[in-house]
């Protein structure tokens, strides 16, 4: 179907993923190419990556591609997310290999960055989001959504997206980034795109690389106990408390050294619930080995039932 664009003409999807792309470095150069795409009526989408890509994040390209005239990816690692302990220097980084892949995807522009750029000299402004950015992963890596709120507010600015493409799977970021679009009157409209798994359930994360063979085949049990309790956390009899227990003590022996956290959330607000009643979410980060995993999964209505963990 064509889109509409905002100058009321009709603009046809692109099916053509051999279109040359642009990297750009320079703050200058971007916005002198988003702002004429946008005198031309175009819609921009922009996928904000910090690299070392996967199929997961070609997802987000994909469905950017469905809805946008053209699309910006940012590659940026922020180093204001990472806290003083974290794998900022490790983080897996592979420039050739990211564009390659952008390159057949069909991304009409790359926004690559430098930290000069994106925070230079005298740089002292933080966004920060109360209660959302702090409980879950906010608990344990102290500062990690203010500069996620931070650079995505940039980022955001910068392009002048009309959408704005994020994964289920850092679910709180996901909501983190709502807040701040709808609190700062940010224009762009964020849209979520379902998690991508490998064939064994677990989610495409850029660190499933620090994974060793064994390390790998242990991770496959996170999806497989989050199923289990998004299948049986509803109903008035479940009692929450004891069910997510047991399902951290699977864990554990299955191999993972630690759970940082296993909840079941509002859905928007990521309180953690006792019964579900609404719009909800089982969210999990575990320790394994030097990896982190984090993932998460909608909480399944039923009608009826006796719950608990095979």
């Amino acid at each position: 179907m064509p889109q509409q664009r905002r100058d009321g003409s009709n603009a046809t999807r692109r099916d053509d993923k051999t279109t040359a792309i642009q990297v750009v470095r320079e703050k200058p150069i971007l916005r002198e190419i988003v702002q004429a795409w946008s005198r031309q009526g175009l819609r921009i989408g922009v996928v904000p990556t910090m690299g070392a890509l996967h199929r997961g994040h070609l997802a987000l390209l994909d469905r950017a591609r469905m809805t946008c005239d053209r699309v910006v990816v940012s590659i940026f690692v922020n180093p204001t997310q990472f806290g003083p302990n974290e794998d900022f220097a490790a983080y897996p980084r592979d420039e050739a290999g990211d564009l390659d892949k952008l390159r057949d995807g069909g991304t009409d522009l790359v926004w690559m960055p430098g930290v000069d750029a994106m925070y230079p000299p005298g740089y002292v402004t933080e966004v920060s989001v109360k209660d959302l950015g702090d409980g879950l992963c906010g608990e344990f890596r102290p500062g990690h959504f203010a500069g996620v709120a931070t650079v995505v507010t940039k980022l955001l600015l910068q392009t002048g997206a009309d959408q704005a493409f994020f994964g289920e799977k850092d679910y709180q970021q996901l909501q983190v980034i709502r807040r701040v679009a709808l609190d700062l009157d940010i224009a762009t409209e964020i849209i979520a795109v379902e998690t991508v798994r490998e064939a064994d359930g677990l989610a495409l994360s850029s660190r499933n690389a620090y994974l060793s063979t064994r390390e790998r085949d242990i991770a496959a049990r996170l999806p497989s106990v989050l199923r289990e309790i998004a299948e049986t956390a509803t109903g008035q009899s479940v009692v929450l408390a004891s069910m997510l227990l047991a399902a951290k003590a699977k864990l554990l022996a299955a191999g993972f050294d630690s759970i940082d956290y296993l909840h079941v959330c509002d859905a928007t607000t990521l309180r953690p619930v006792e019964t579900v009643t609404g719009p909800a979410r089982v969210l999990v980060a575990a320790r394994l080995g030097k990896t982190r995993l984090i993932d998460n999964m909608p909480v399944i209505p039923q009608s009826g039932g006796t719950p608990g963990l095979a």
